[in-house]
């Protein structure tokens, strides 16, 4: 019988939540990510560092739907 796998989705979490939970977490090359130690490769949360950036405020002029 086949195994089906399913694309775990990723969760983006602060850098300091990876440093807290440092002890139960494992970094998995193949993901590019951070898994549950022992049990991460079927079960649990993927963990990404969140490293999006914030967007700053625009004080500038707003252009969208400016008429030409």
């Amino acid at each position: 019988m086949a195994e089906i796998r399913r694309r775990r989705r990723r969760r983006y979490v602060s850098h300091w939540a990876l440093v807290a939970l440092r002890p139960v977490l494992r970094y998995s090359p193949t993901r590019d990510a951070y898994v549950l130690r022992f049990i991460g490769r079927r079960l649990g949360p993927v963990l990404r560092r969140d490293r999006r950036r914030r967007e700053r405020a625009f004080n500038g002029a707003e252009r969208r739907r400016a008429a030409a």
